[in-house]
Protein backbone atom coordinates (compact mmCIF):
# COMPACT_ATOMS: atom_id res chain seq x y z
CA UNK A 1 0.00 0.00 0.00
CA UNK A 2 1.37 3.12 -0.67
CA UNK A 3 -0.20 7.04 0.59
CA UNK A 4 0.02 10.43 -1.07
CA UNK A 5 -1.00 13.86 -0.11
CA UNK A 6 -2.66 16.62 -2.36
CA UNK A 7 0.07 19.50 -2.62
CA UNK A 8 -1.84 21.57 -5.13
CA UNK A 9 -4.39 23.90 -4.55
CA UNK A 10 -7.46 21.52 -6.66
CA UNK A 11 -7.17 18.14 -7.85
CA UNK A 12 -10.07 16.54 -9.53
CA UNK A 13 -10.44 12.53 -9.05
CA UNK A 14 -12.22 10.67 -12.20
CA UNK A 15 -14.21 7.85 -12.16
CA UNK A 16 -11.73 6.15 -14.45
CA UNK A 17 -7.96 6.49 -15.47
CA UNK A 18 -8.88 9.47 -18.28
CA UNK A 19 -9.63 13.06 -18.17
CA UNK A 20 -13.20 12.38 -20.34
CA UNK A 21 -14.59 10.69 -17.09
CA UNK A 22 -16.73 11.71 -14.46
CA UNK A 23 -14.84 13.95 -12.17
CA UNK A 24 -16.82 11.98 -8.78
CA UNK A 25 -14.56 14.46 -6.16
CA UNK A 26 -12.19 16.80 -5.60
CA UNK A 27 -9.17 16.72 -3.42
CA UNK A 28 -8.33 20.05 -1.95
CA UNK A 29 -4.66 21.04 -0.69
CA UNK A 30 -3.38 19.28 2.61
CA UNK A 31 -5.58 15.86 1.77
CA UNK A 32 -4.03 12.68 2.48
CA UNK A 33 -5.23 9.41 0.98
CA UNK A 34 -4.12 5.84 0.11
CA UNK A 35 -2.92 4.52 -3.33
CA UNK A 36 -4.58 1.52 -4.32
CA UNK A 37 -3.73 1.33 -7.64
CA UNK A 38 -0.81 2.82 -9.49
CA UNK A 39 -0.69 2.88 -13.42
CA UNK A 40 2.00 4.94 -15.75
CA UNK A 41 -0.27 8.01 -15.87
CA UNK A 42 -3.19 7.57 -13.14
CA UNK A 43 -3.19 6.21 -9.65
CA UNK A 44 -6.62 4.95 -7.65
CA UNK A 45 -7.21 6.46 -4.59
CA UNK A 46 -9.17 6.52 -1.62
CA UNK A 47 -9.62 9.77 -0.04
CA UNK A 48 -9.14 9.31 4.31
CA UNK A 49 -11.82 11.65 4.99
CA UNK A 50 -14.45 10.63 3.67
CA UNK A 51 -13.64 6.61 1.86
CA UNK A 52 -14.56 8.17 -1.67
CA UNK A 53 -12.75 6.40 -4.31
CA UNK A 54 -11.62 7.15 -7.72
CA UNK A 55 -8.58 8.11 -10.30
CA UNK A 56 -6.11 11.25 -10.37
CA UNK A 57 -3.04 12.17 -12.31
CA UNK A 58 0.36 10.92 -10.51
CA UNK A 59 1.44 14.31 -11.24
CA UNK A 60 -1.05 15.62 -9.10
CA UNK A 61 0.13 14.67 -5.85
CA UNK A 62 3.04 13.38 -3.71
CA UNK A 63 4.05 9.94 -2.33
CA UNK A 64 4.63 10.15 1.38
CA UNK A 65 5.71 7.76 3.73
CA UNK A 66 3.60 5.09 5.34
CA UNK A 67 4.69 6.36 9.32
CA UNK A 68 4.03 10.33 8.54
CA UNK A 69 0.62 9.30 6.68
CA UNK A 70 -0.85 7.08 10.21
CA UNK A 71 0.77 10.27 12.04
CA UNK A 72 -1.60 12.74 10.09
CA UNK A 73 -4.34 10.65 9.40
CA UNK A 74 -4.84 9.48 13.08
CA UNK A 75 -4.91 13.32 14.39
CA UNK A 76 -8.06 14.02 15.54
CA UNK A 77 -7.74 17.59 15.35
CA UNK A 78 -7.06 19.07 12.00
CA UNK A 79 -6.24 22.62 10.88
CA UNK A 80 -8.42 24.07 8.03
CA UNK A 81 -8.49 27.11 6.36
CA UNK A 82 -11.13 29.81 7.00
CA UNK A 83 -10.42 32.37 4.35
CA UNK A 84 -12.10 32.46 0.66
CA UNK A 85 -9.12 32.31 -0.45
CA UNK A 86 -5.32 32.18 1.11
CA UNK A 87 -2.07 31.20 0.33
CA UNK A 88 0.99 28.55 0.49
CA UNK A 89 4.40 29.24 -0.12
CA UNK A 90 7.11 27.07 -1.39
CA UNK A 91 10.85 26.87 -0.59
CA UNK A 92 11.38 28.67 -3.64
CA UNK A 93 8.96 31.65 -2.27
CA UNK A 94 6.56 30.91 -4.98
CA UNK A 95 2.68 31.71 -4.02
CA UNK A 96 0.06 28.98 -4.44
CA UNK A 97 -3.68 29.98 -3.65
CA UNK A 98 -5.50 27.16 -1.98
CA UNK A 99 -9.46 27.54 -1.30
CA UNK A 100 -11.06 27.90 1.71
CA UNK A 101 -11.58 24.26 4.04
CA UNK A 102 -8.10 22.92 2.92
CA UNK A 103 -6.17 21.31 5.03
CA UNK A 104 -2.76 22.86 6.64
CA UNK A 105 -1.35 20.58 9.36
CA UNK A 106 0.43 18.49 6.96
CA UNK A 107 2.51 21.31 5.46
CA UNK A 108 6.22 19.90 7.12
CA UNK A 109 5.60 17.16 5.09
CA UNK A 110 5.76 19.47 1.92
CA UNK A 111 8.11 21.68 2.79
CA UNK A 112 5.75 24.38 2.54
CA UNK A 113 4.91 27.48 4.84
CA UNK A 114 1.54 29.75 5.16
CA UNK A 115 0.57 32.07 7.76
CA UNK A 116 -3.08 32.41 6.96
CA UNK A 117 -6.44 31.81 9.22
CA UNK A 118 -6.40 28.51 9.72
CA UNK A 119 -7.45 27.38 13.62
CA UNK A 120 -7.66 23.81 14.92
CA UNK A 121 -11.14 22.71 13.69
CA UNK A 122 -13.90 22.41 16.65
CA UNK A 123 -17.57 20.76 16.82
CA UNK A 124 -19.61 23.86 16.46
CA UNK A 125 -23.11 23.45 15.37
CA UNK A 126 -23.74 27.36 15.45
CA UNK A 127 -21.00 28.24 12.84
CA UNK A 128 -22.52 25.88 10.00
CA UNK A 129 -25.21 28.69 9.04
CA UNK A 130 -22.51 31.17 8.71
CA UNK A 131 -20.22 28.82 6.60
CA UNK A 132 -23.19 27.87 4.36
CA UNK A 133 -23.77 31.45 3.40
CA UNK A 134 -19.41 32.03 2.42
CA UNK A 135 -20.31 29.63 -0.85
CA UNK A 136 -23.71 32.03 -1.75
CA UNK A 137 -23.56 32.18 -5.09
CA UNK A 138 -21.22 29.28 -6.13
CA UNK A 139 -21.91 28.27 -9.13
CA UNK A 140 -22.99 24.57 -9.46
CA UNK A 141 -20.12 22.11 -10.61
CA UNK A 142 -21.14 18.06 -10.03
CA UNK A 143 -18.29 17.01 -8.16
CA UNK A 144 -16.85 20.22 -6.81
CA UNK A 145 -16.06 21.10 -3.39
CA UNK A 146 -14.76 24.70 -3.22
CA UNK A 147 -16.03 28.03 -3.27
CA UNK A 148 -15.79 28.13 -7.66
CA UNK A 149 -18.18 25.28 -7.82
CA UNK A 150 -19.70 22.77 -5.60
CA UNK A 151 -22.66 20.07 -5.91
CA UNK A 152 -25.25 20.12 -3.25
CA UNK A 153 -23.36 17.16 -1.32
CA UNK A 154 -20.11 18.51 -1.91
CA UNK A 155 -21.80 21.89 -0.34
CA UNK A 156 -22.80 20.17 3.13
CA UNK A 157 -19.93 18.39 3.46
CA UNK A 158 -17.20 21.29 2.90
CA UNK A 159 -19.59 23.24 5.73
CA UNK A 160 -20.13 20.36 8.35
CA UNK A 161 -16.07 19.97 7.74
CA UNK A 162 -15.10 22.81 8.60
CA UNK A 163 -16.93 22.71 11.72
CA UNK A 164 -15.47 19.72 12.59
CA UNK A 165 -18.10 17.40 11.32
CA UNK A 166 -17.76 14.49 9.32
CA UNK A 167 -20.11 13.51 6.19
CA UNK A 168 -19.94 11.15 3.80
CA UNK A 169 -19.33 12.56 0.14
CA UNK A 170 -22.55 11.38 -1.73
CA UNK A 171 -26.19 12.70 -1.01
CA UNK A 172 -27.32 9.25 -0.69
CA UNK A 173 -24.86 8.26 2.11
CA UNK A 174 -24.88 11.41 3.78
CA UNK A 175 -28.64 10.36 4.18
CA UNK A 176 -28.22 7.37 6.47
CA UNK A 177 -25.92 9.64 8.90
CA UNK A 178 -27.83 11.41 11.98
CA UNK A 179 -30.76 11.61 13.35
CA UNK A 180 -34.20 11.58 11.46
CA UNK A 181 -37.22 14.50 12.61
CA UNK A 182 -40.72 14.20 11.72
CA UNK A 183 -41.63 17.61 11.52
CA UNK A 184 -39.62 20.70 9.98
CA UNK A 185 -40.73 22.66 13.18
CA UNK A 186 -38.09 20.28 14.84
CA UNK A 187 -35.32 21.48 13.18
CA UNK A 188 -32.73 24.19 13.71
CA UNK A 189 -30.74 25.92 11.74
CA UNK A 190 -27.65 23.89 10.29
CA UNK A 191 -29.56 20.71 10.15
CA UNK A 192 -29.93 18.97 6.62
CA UNK A 193 -33.08 18.37 4.43
CA UNK A 194 -32.67 15.67 1.73
CA UNK A 195 -34.51 15.09 -1.26
CA UNK A 196 -35.72 12.32 -3.84
CA UNK A 197 -36.64 12.10 -7.51
CA UNK A 198 -39.60 10.50 -8.30
CA UNK A 199 -37.69 6.80 -8.54
CA UNK A 200 -37.55 7.48 -4.45
CA UNK A 201 -33.71 8.02 -5.06
CA UNK A 202 -32.38 10.78 -2.52
CA UNK A 203 -30.46 12.71 -4.86
CA UNK A 204 -30.28 16.56 -3.14
CA UNK A 205 -29.54 17.97 -0.15
CA UNK A 206 -29.34 21.73 1.61
CA UNK A 207 -28.77 23.10 5.19
CA UNK A 208 -32.03 24.31 6.76
CA UNK A 209 -31.55 27.78 7.97
CA UNK A 210 -34.09 29.98 10.05
CA UNK A 211 -37.86 31.15 9.26
CA UNK A 212 -38.22 28.33 6.97
CA UNK A 213 -35.37 28.88 4.18
CA UNK A 214 -32.56 26.67 2.98
CA UNK A 215 -29.74 27.06 1.46
CA UNK A 216 -28.74 24.44 -1.10
CA UNK A 217 -27.47 24.19 -4.59
CA UNK A 218 -29.45 24.70 -7.45
CA UNK A 219 -27.46 26.17 -10.55
CA UNK A 220 -25.56 28.07 -8.11
CA UNK A 221 -25.75 27.98 -4.17
CA UNK A 222 -29.05 29.96 -3.39
CA UNK A 223 -31.72 30.35 -0.57
CA UNK A 224 -34.87 29.31 -0.87
CA UNK A 225 -38.23 28.54 0.81
CA UNK A 226 -38.95 24.97 2.76
CA UNK A 227 -41.80 23.75 3.68
CA UNK A 228 -43.37 20.17 4.13
CA UNK A 229 -43.85 19.44 0.55
CA UNK A 230 -40.13 20.29 -0.18
CA UNK A 231 -38.19 23.56 -2.01
CA UNK A 232 -40.07 26.77 -3.30
CA UNK A 233 -37.89 27.97 -5.70
CA UNK A 234 -38.92 31.59 -5.37
CA UNK A 235 -37.36 32.88 -9.01
CA UNK A 236 -39.50 30.56 -10.68
CA UNK A 237 -42.40 30.29 -8.26
CA UNK A 238 -42.16 26.68 -8.68
CA UNK A 239 -41.49 23.59 -6.43
CA UNK A 240 -37.76 22.40 -7.34
CA UNK A 241 -36.93 19.68 -5.16
CA UNK A 242 -39.36 17.01 -3.44
CA UNK A 243 -39.00 16.58 0.41
CA UNK A 244 -37.94 13.47 2.14
CA UNK A 245 -36.21 13.60 5.68
CA UNK A 246 -34.81 16.02 7.89
CA UNK A 247 -32.03 14.54 9.84
CA UNK A 248 -29.95 16.08 12.52
CA UNK A 249 -26.23 15.39 11.91
CA UNK A 250 -24.78 17.71 14.70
Amino acid sequence: MQYGICHMSIVAVRSGADDSTAMVTQLLYGDFFKVKERRKKWSRITVCFDHCEGWILNNQFRLIPETHFKDFDSKEAHRLTTDFVSHIISEKGVLTPIVLGSRVDGIPLLHHSFDGSAPIVKQLKSNLVATALLYLNTPYLSGGKTPFGIDSSGFSQMVYKINGFNLFRSTEKQATQGEPLSFIEESEPGDLAFFDNNDGIINHVGIILKDNYIIHVNGQVRIDRLDHTGIFNVTEKLYSHKLRVIKKIA
